[in-house]
């Protein structure tokens, strides 16, 4: 990832730029207020809350930037999908998935029968997620939502490197287009000298 974003290419073809100009545009154009990373694998479970810092502490700043929602799907289908679809709008959703089809252990159809479930008689458990995934993105972009997808074949340690640098260098990008410091946090470090001024029994 680092490789094309530096290699002086056109910015049309370098993901993190792409990535950045889609979000200033939504900025610009719609008013885009939230920015919601949906992935789409359990192994990604710790990623979506480190990008929501990366984002939120970095480009949060002089009035300006997108709120970070983090999703963990098919979980968060039940408890925001709701909203994102139906709510006022106003938000980017990337979904990051991976290849689950076909893995996991199977469903016996005649359990399935039983239960009222027949349609997952036979399947797979990871044709679930990959299912909804696909249904997810279908449906909000059905909905007007913009919605963008990365599939990661594999989550391994080198696609976990290439997702951390892919949003770390389309942070950076969108901090430049904004026109603010994305390597600072002026705002947290107010808080954390008042803590200490507490933590020291001085009051304001």
């Amino acid at each position: 990832m680092a490789t094309q974003a530096f290699s002086g290419a056109d910015p049309q073809s370098i993901p993190c730029a792409v990535g950045a100009a889609l979000h200033m545009a939504l900025v610009r154009e719609r008013g885009l207020r939230e920015t919601v990373l949906w992935t789409y694998a359990d192994k990604l479970k710790t990623f979506g809350p480190w990008w929501r810092q990366l984002w939120g502490e970095s480009l949060g700043k002089n009035g300006q930037g997108t709120t970070p929602v983090g999703a963990l799907g098919p979980v968060d289908q039940h408890s925001q999908l709701q909203l994102f679809l139906d709510g006022p709008g106003g938000a980017l959703f990337t979904i990051v998935t991976t290849e689950q089809t076909g893995k996991g252990p199977g469903v016996p159809k005649d359990a399935a029968d039983k239960l009222g479930v027949s349609y997952l008689g036979a399947h797979a458990s990871g044709d679930l997620p990959a299912a909804e995934a696909r249904a997810t993105a279908e449906t909000l972009a059905k909905r007007g939502r913009p919605v963008r997808e990365i599939h990661v074949p594999k989550i391994d340690e080198r696609a976990l490197g290439g997702l951390f640098m892919q949003f770390m260098l389309e942070t950076i990008v969108m901090g430049k287009l904004m026109g603010i410091d994305p390597f600072d946090q002026p705002a947290v470090e107010e808080g954390k000298v008042l803590a200490k001024a507490y933590l020291e029994g001085k009051t304001a």
